[in-house]
């Protein structure tokens, strides 16, 4: 339908790809989304989940959308070699980064991991893709009813968030991010204020937190905590820590819908509707 407003989650998990029997119900691939906003696809990061959404995508008409990355760590652009649509001319790809601090263009990024002897295929076969480059902190121009605008985030390299407005209603991806700068602290609440969906970086444990301090990530109670400052509707708890096991996921959400009902734990297939 025109009118519909969607994130779907094709990977949920931090760091590496974790399969295996502990697992299963939440997903072991990387990061990576697809949004949908009437008639137009955006994907968000290109993880190891990205194969098998690009497998999904060419089922249907060859089409042109967008990929959004959050930030280029190997977790968050590995899938992009296995990324079928890519490589098929019929398809039209703007892949944007806006987190590089020194210079640095995506496509560098992308040619460093796909050269021999890394990988046989070079970054010139992704015959779709156009790289673009922004500013954390500038909107992404578009010519239809979706608005996205950016702001920076605290993760080693640097890390955008994104924030969707389609029709009244508002998606947040915040994703890798660890809390205490400042400034970034300061301008979350606004970016993310009154969202219907926010996709937040809960890897640690407050435990944990304390030996990974600097890691780049954050944790489950600054998701509700910065949920309840911005009147979030639907935090969701994102990028689990490979280590953690479905079990150790729903203890997690249990604690979680408890100190603010309405939390969710993300999971491969999940599709969230605001």
């Amino acid at each position: 339908m025109a009118d519909d407003f969607s994130l779907r989650c094709w990977g949920v998990r931090g760091s590496t790809p974790t399969p295996g029997s502990s697992t299963l119900r939440y997903g072991g691939e990387t990061a990576c989304f697809e949004l949908r906003a009437g008639n137009a696809l955006v994907l968000i990061d290109c993880g190891s989940g990205a194969r098998n959404l690009g497998l999904e995508i060419c089922k249907g008409t060859p089409q042109t959308f967008d990929l959004l990355f959050t930030h280029t760590h190997l977790d968050h652009i590995c899938g992009l070699p296995f990324f079928k649509p890519a490589y098929d001319p019929n398809y039209a790809v703007t892949a944007w980064a806006g987190h590089f601090q020194d210079g640095t263009e995506l496509i560098d990024i992308v040619s460093r991991i796909m050269s021999p002897p890394i990988f046989p295929v070079a970054a010139k076969t992704l015959k779709a893709v156009e790289f673009r480059s922004f500013t954390a902190g500038e909107q992404i121009p578009r010519d239809d009813d979706l608005v996205i605008k950016t702001t920076r985030l605290n993760h080693p390299g640097g890390a955008c968030g994104y924030r969707f407005e389609y029709k009244g209603k508002a998606i947040c991806i915040i994703t890798d991010h660890e809390h205490g700068d400042p400034e970034i602290d300061a301008a979350l609440p606004e970016f993310v204020a009154n969202a219907d969906v926010m996709i937040y970086d809960a890897m640690f444990t407050d435990d944990e937190y304390e030996i990974y301090k600097g890691w780049g990530h954050s944790t489950w109670k600054k998701a509700v905590q910065l949920a309840k400052i911005a009147n979030v509707k639907t935090p969701v708890l994102f990028h689990h820590d490979p280590r953690r096991t479905d079990d150790e996921l729903d203890e997690i959400g249990m604690a979680a819908e408890s100190a603010y009902p309405g939390t969710l734990v993300a999971s491969e297939g999940m599709l969230l509707l605001p």
